[in-house]
């Protein structure tokens, strides 16, 4: 299993639009973060977690040529306005993409995107548009993508809950302020794991900061934890600099090999 990290950043990415800090301004590439996305390829086909709206830049920057189903976290516009990006993988291969998303928020998909979800709105002659179809995630009931099975673990994000997943000795966590019992239960025995993280202190009402995601990672106790989903408070190398030699930052574009 590969996952590649194909945004890192929150949802003004990085660098901030006419923002002149440290990190905006840094010529180390690992300090340029667009919104939050992933990618699993497994041994039955290419898992997408979320479509943030720079999808089809970081799909093209990774060298991706097919995705087989999707993944949505939540429904904030940083992780699935770039939904429109899936179109070529429908239109090129002529098949359906699978998908997947959090119980009551299936809804929310058909109201902003209706022109991909109404059966009855069909493109005009000659154009396209994706053609997905959409299944329920709930807490704690696993489900089977590209023949593996996915385990959805909700987290708290202010009024939402948010899905992450374990599959394997994968455990996978964005947009969360803490792990919940079941949840951290879940995921103990990862090998790797992903969390969300904004900055150095002054906590944040909805995500873990940087203090929050090395304690949530202590009580996990992976391997290896990355942290995702960073602001432009946070230089790539002071994060190195600072974290636990078993916490890293992620960046756009790494790759990371998962037994």
């Amino acid at each position: 299993m590969r996952l590649t990290f194909l945004g890192t950043g929150t949802s003004f990415g990085i660098p901030v639009v006419g923002c002149n800090c440290a990190t905006c301004t840094s010529r180390d590439p690992r300090d340029r973060r667009t919104r939050h996305g992933a990618l699993l390829e497994l041994d039955g086909g290419t898992l997408l977690v979320d479509t943030p709206p720079e999808l089809r830049l970081q799909l093209v920057a990774a060298g991706v040529e097919r995705v087989n189903a999707v993944w949505f976290t939540h429904v904030h516009a940083d992780h699935v306005h770039g939904i429109d990006d899936l179109r070529v993988f429908t239109t090129r291969y002529r098949e359906d993409l699978e998908a997947w998303a959090p119980e009551g928020m299936e809804e929310e998909l058909h109201r902003r995107f209706p022109y991909i979800f109404d059966p009855m709105v069909r493109p005009v002659a000659g154009t396209s548009k994706p053609e997905i179809r959409l299944h329920t995630l709930r807490d704690q009931v696993p489900v089977q993508i590209l023949g593996r099975e996915f385990l959805p673990l909700a987290v708290p994000h202010g009024p939402l809950s948010v899905l992450g997943f374990r599959t394997g000795s994968l455990g996978y966590i964005t947009d969360g302020k803490r792990l919940p019992p079941e949840t951290l239960a879940s995921l103990q025995g990862v090998e790797v794991l992903v969390l969300n993280a904004l900055w150095w202190g002054n906590p944040h009402p909805t995500h873990f900061n940087v203090e929050e995601a090395v304690a949530a990672a202590r009580a996990v106790g992976a391997r290896t934890t990355y942290l995702t989903h960073l602001t432009h408070r946070v230089l790539h190398q002071d994060l190195l600099d600072r974290l636990p030699s078993d916490i890293r930052p992620a960046y756009d574009g790494l790759v990371v090999e998962i037994d």
